[in-house]
């Protein structure tokens, strides 16, 4: 298993991901942000490459790559859910958080016999004291399903729930505060505030990770 104890990503997520798998691959991350995951895995890969649709985020990931002096990593802007990912020749493709039935498609199309598909996607019990479930989430079925429509064959599929609990509710306001501007906007924050109100003192981080391997 990769160690990689400053990026913060789950440890269960890198095992899924090992060096001697990744030496000599090129490994593809769609959706990639400001490039953790990338730049998590590369030292471990011949190449790898980050695609995001925000110019700025990619500008980030960029000289975040040009600080730790890895010049085998490259950062383009791309829509993921819209172009296919073949030039870019993967062996690995990661989607961290940024999963659909249209990334995992794509990758299916792209990856090598015997080369893999590794994500995590939003679960959906994600932030369920909210009483709203994401569009982008997903439920063990669903995601199995579409894996296998794709044509992958599911070597790993488990949920990783982080599950929060407080002393009081000034506590559980405090601890949801970085997502208070998001949550008022959609109406969660409101639907949450009526949670606590009602003695709820919890609150559920939860993701759902998948392995999937072209046969």
């Amino acid at each position: 298993m990769l160690q990689a104890p400053a990026s913060g990503l789950s440890p269960r997520f890198l095992a899924f991901f090992s060096e001697a798998e990744l030496r000599g691959r090129r490994l593809l991350d769609v959706g990639c942000g400001a490039g953790r995951v990338t730049l998590a895995l590369a030292p471990a890969c011949r190449w790898a490459v980050g695609l995001d649709r925000e110019p700025s985020l990619i500008a980030e990931a960029r000289e975040r790559a040009a600080q730790g002096g890895l010049d085998h990593v490259e950062f383009d802007v791309a829509d993921v859910e819209a172009g296919e990912y073949h030039p870019w020749k993967p062996d690995v493709v990661t989607a961290h958080l940024c999963a659909s039935d249209a990334i995992i498609e794509r990758a299916s199309r792209a990856l090598p016999p015997g080369g893999f598909l590794a994500m995590a996607a939003f679960h959906v019990d994600q932030w369920k004291e909210t009483g709203k479930v994401s569009r982008f989430a997903y439920d063990e079925t669903r995601l199995r399903a579409s894996l296998e429509r794709a044509g992958l064959a599911v070597e790993a599929l488990e949920a990783d729930a982080d599950v929060r609990r407080f002393a009081s509710v000034e506590e559980a306001l405090a601890a949801a505060v970085g997502l208070e501007e998001r949550w008022r906007a959609d109406g969660r924050w409101f639907r949450y505030v009526e949670f606590l109100e009602q003695g709820g003192r919890t609150l559920t981080r939860s993701h759902l990770l998948a392995k999937a391997r072209r046969p």
